[in-house]
């Protein structure tokens, strides 16, 4: 007797056999129906960037379980985790000195264990680090970040340098997680925590994105002009939708190997 399929198998069957420009067609048709969903049923956008720090910080504690208990880090991209570390640095930077609030308390705490995972890659669970598959050159994104806060940056009455590193955190917040995705590509399968806690940064990113775009649909584009005039406006708005853009790969497959029952995620070639 044939078993039927699951519906979610069946969708997942039809999707993967699409073009490319078929499935970033549906990528983002799923993406504007996810903001409508949340316009309706959030009626305080603020709450989604609050939303958006909570899943963050699920995500760190399972990366804080993983090495704890389990006593590796097999599958942690280091150069992820010092761009991580590096935007926040330059972020409390200008927090301190530009605009200090509750986001500077959280980013500290955020930074301060991104340090201690920094180390307990660097020197406790050394021996367990992947550094020939976490290839990616960090000079790739960052010199790239530099070069832009340089072109694109905030017009407004703050110093020069602090308007500078505010653009460049922006801009390397967006594309820090590319080390990372390089690193569970080369080894083609991920293991459980560590695509519990990836998963954790996409949906944080979407809830992040979605809190911007449905602030802008709100006050009618003036959300925009309060942020300053030329192209820093636009260039926040899209750097929110690029890191939203960058891990909506890997959390298609996330969905469905959890629905598929598998722990141990492989990806196909070409995901990153």
């Amino acid at each position: 007797m044939r078993v039927p399929k699951r519906p979610m198998t069946v969708v997942a069957g039809w999707v993967r056999r699409q073009p490319p420009k078929v499935k970033a067609f549906l990528c983002v048709v799923a993406g504007m129906a996810a903001l409508v969903f949340l316009r309706f049923v959030v009626h305080d956008h603020d709450n989604l960037f609050v939303a958006a720090e909570a899943v963050h910080s699920i995500g760190i504690l399972v990366l804080i379980y993983k090495l704890t208990k389990e006593k590796t880090c097999a599958g942690l991209s280091l150069k992820s985790q010092e761009l991580t570390a590096l935007f926040l640095v330059v972020r409390l930077y200008c927090s301190f000195v530009m605009e200090y609030d509750i986001h500077t308390l959280l980013d500290s705490a955020t930074l301060l264990t991104t340090l201690w995972v920094i180390y307990m890659i660097r020197f406790k669970l050394k021996s367990s680090y992947m550094e020939d598959k976490d290839n990616f050159a960090m000079y790739f994104v960052a010199v790239p970040c530099v070069v832009l806060a340089l072109a694109v940056h905030p017009s407004t009455s703050h110093n020069i340098v602090n308007r500078i590193s505010w653009a460049f955190c922006v801009y390397l917040e967006a594309v820090s997680v590319l080390p990372q995705l390089r690193l569970m590509q080369n080894t083609k399968i991920v293991e459980p925590f560590t695509a519990h806690y990836v998963f954790a940064l996409g949906i944080a990113r979407f809830l992040s994105c979605a809190h911007w775009v449905l602030q802008v649909m709100d006050t009618r584009g003036r959300l925009l002009t309060a942020l300053g005039y030329g192209l820093w406006p636009p260039m926040v708005l899209l750097s929110e939708v690029v890191q939203t853009f960058i891990l909506a790969d890997f959390c298609y497959y996330y969905v469905k190997s959890v629905f598929g029952g598998q722990l141990v995620l492989r990806l196909p070639a070409g995901v990153v």
